[in-house]
């Protein structure tokens, strides 16, 4: 069982569960300590225009705009994620509370089972998102050094948290500091893997 963390973004563990509904057009998430079951993260979507939103119900879902707050339950938001239209490839930037920029992501072009680059707020790519739809299984990692992974697989504390399909876990290294820029990249970068790579 991990520590008690000073900021919900030093856990190493995270059970994310995903509102779902018939008429949903945005994007909602909870995020959830397994070793409490306490919910740690809020994720949502609110400022969401109506001709986006009703373009979410269309072909053209995987183009649409996003703008995603994660913040603290009841808090200050801790991580902002926005996109603007796209057309071929995605370019998401990921800000702080603060509004000051931690990075970026950039799909790969024509990339078999889904990937993009996380990059530095400089430019530098610090990892890449590496997986395969068949199992929902996700890396994030550079040169065979892994940073963190998501899989709806998970037989660990909290594993009574998956009363769904649409709940997965994310893990992350215990080697990245808790200030490190790269766990709220990690963290950003979840909430936009279906609507980056695969709607």
């Amino acid at each position: 069982m991990e520590p008690q963390a000073s900021s919900p973004l030093s856990l190493n563990s995270f059970v994310v569960q995903e509102h779902v509904g018939m008429f949903k057009a945005a994007n909602n998430f909870d995020m959830y300590d397994p070793a409490t079951g306490a919910l740690v993260l809020e994720c949502r979507e609110e400022k969401l225009g109506g001709f986006t939103k009703l373009l979410r119900f269309t072909d053209y879902k995987r183009m649409t705009p996003f703008h995603i707050e994660i913040r603290e339950p009841g808090g200050e938001t801790v991580i902002e994620i926005k996109r603007g239209v796209s057309f071929l490839l995605s370019n998401v930037e990921v800000f702080d509370g603060s509004g000051a920029l931690l990075g970026s992501f950039k799909q790969k072009f024509l990339s078999i089972g889904g990937k993009f680059d996380v990059f530095s707020a400089e430019g530098e790519v610090l990892c890449s998102l590496k997986g395969k739809w068949t199992g929902w299984d996700f890396s994030f990692g550079i040169d065979g050094v892994e940073f963190g992974h998501v899989s709806k697989k998970w037989s660990g504390f909290g594993k009574e948290l998956f009363t769904s399909a649409d709940n997965y876990m994310l893990q992350i290294n215990p080697s990245l500091e808790a200030d490190h820029p790269l766990r709220r990249l990690i963290i950003a970068a979840v909430m936009c893997i279906d609507m980056v790579l695969k709607e």
